[in-house]
Order: structure tokens, then sequence, then C-alpha cells
């Protein structure tokens, strides 16, 4: 089906919270779209510009993934995920994605507002949905780096002088952890879906347990944006495969399990976050 735009993503998600996963090969997003339809939840599909470095270019996967999510029956979004470049951003909309989030969080904070309000006024005029990430203040370390946590206060300038359509937010969350060990502030999830009126984003999330997920979304966590998990699903099922047959040399063997692995873990985090919970704080 054609691609779902962002807001009807989270209405579809409510009141659970709406997976967003990372793809790196075909072979995750084939596994996001497959567990999706399985599921009958949303979902979108994200492209790092990390990703985008490793692949030498945007195009080739993104096409892809557009392809992939129109022949899907699940509602997808194709996203651009931690964009730091403008141009990569403005390649992104051009090809087609509806969704783009401009990574500003190693700015100071006047920097980071001043970026991030130009791009979210030229996605607008392109009806493309924007997420932001509003790093510590002095900006220079990051949203999601230990210790950091978002202060509503200035969250709610930042959005108010920004534009922006979603916020990702630090809330004890880390990016890469491969421990699901984390611990989140619920209390300031609430505070922020309180004094917010854009959806709050959760990035880090694979290293957070499923009833961490849970409170999350309980307490007023919208997007839930997860990658790590399912390089750990791909790499585990592929090891067991080498294991048991060292000379094969078909990357369809090993590959084919992979993608089985990420789409068993994507299904279970569906799953988690479309548990049936009321909110504690209405969005």
């Amino acid at each position: 089906m054609p691609l779902t735009p962002i807001p009807r993503l989270i209405e579809l998600a409510r009141p659970g919270g709406l997976g967003a996963f990372n793809v790196i090969t075909l072979e995750h997003a084939e596994a996001i779209a497959a567990a999706a339809e399985t599921m009958e939840r949303p979902a979108i599909l994200q492209i790092s510009e990390n990703t985008v470095k490793y692949h030498g270019g945007l195009k080739p996967l993104a096409r892809a993934c557009l392809q992939i999510a129109e022949d899907s029956s699940a509602a997808l979004a194709v996203h651009l995920d931690h964009a730091t470049d403008i141009e990569l951003i403005k390649e992104a909309v051009e090809v087609g994605l509806i969704s783009v989030m401009y990574d500003g969080a190693a700015l100071d904070y006047a920097e980071n507002v001043s970026a991030t309000a130009e791009i979210a006024r030229w996605c607008h005029d392109r009806d493309v949905f924007v997420e932001a990430e509003l790093g510590e203040v002095g900006g220079k370390n990051g949203a999601h780096v230990p210790g950091v946590r978002t202060d509503p206060r200035e969250a709610v300038a930042f959005v108010a002088a920004t534009g922006v359509d979603a916020l990702a937010v630090a809330v004890g969350s880390v990016h890469a952890m491969q421990t699901r060990a984390a611990a989140l502030d619920t209390e300031l999830i609430a505070s922020l879906a309180k004094v917010l009126e854009v959806p709050l984003v959760l990035h880090g999330s694979s290293g957070v347990p499923d009833d961490g997920l849970r409170a999350a979304v309980r307490h007023g966590m919208v997007k839930v944006n997860i990658g790590t998990r399912l390089n750990i699903a791909l790499t585990e099922a592929v090891r067991v495969v080498l294991a048991a047959a060292p000379d094969s040399s078909d990357p369809r063997k090993y590959l084919g399990p992979g993608r089985l692995g990420m789409r068993r873990d994507v299904e279970h985090h569906l799953r988690v976050l479309g548990t049936r919970v009321l909110r504690a704080v209405p969005n």
C-alpha cells in the first residue's frame, strides 16, 4: 500500500507505541515488513546516516525500502534517521521518504534551534514529518549518552522555536546497548508528555527490557526506535548456521535464517509495544 503518514501510524498504534526499526540490509527491511504484516501493526523502516555512509549512498537502499513498503499489506513509512547532513535530508525527500530526523544534538542550543527550524520549514513545505533531538544543555554530548536527561522546560522552548513534529528525548536509554539493562525515568517521561504537544521518541530502545518499554508507552512515549536488537538477532542466527556448516559459501543459507531471526524479534517488539495499556498521561 502507499506510504502511511507518521501521524496516521501513531493513531493506528494507539494505545500502544509505534515501533520504528533500523534497516541496514535488504533482509532487515523484508523482516520488518513481514513482521508488521503478521502482527497487523504499523511500523517504520528507518535508514540512518551511518547506514547511508556504509552503502556509499542513500538511493539504492531507500528505493528498496519504499518498494517493500508499497508491496506490503501493512501500514508502513520509510524514515531517515539521525541525519546531520542537510543535503542528505533533501535527497531523502527527493527520493520519496516522508519522514526525516535532523540530529543537531551535538550543536550548542542556539545553533541546534536555528538549524532545526530551517530544516523543519523546508520539510513542512513538502509535507514531510520532522523529528529532532534535543541534546544536553550546552549541546556537546547529545541526548543519548549516560547521565543526560532532557529538561521539560527546555524541551517546550525548543519545540516552540523549531516547529518540529516529534522530539527524541533523553530519559535513561543509550544507543547501541548490547544488554537490556537500561532503567528509564518514567516520571520524566510523564512530565515531558504532559507539557509537550508533539510525540515523544525513545532512542536506544534495544537496551530497555520489555517491562521498561511497556512502562515508557504507558507514561507517554509514542515512537520507539529499535536497531541493535535486530542486528543481534541476525548475527546470532548466522553464527548458528556457520557453526554447523563452516564451509557454507551461499549467503542465502545464513542470511535467510538471519532474516527470520530479525522478523521474530520485530514481531516480539510489536507485541510488547502493542500491549493494550491505559496511558498514565494524556498525549
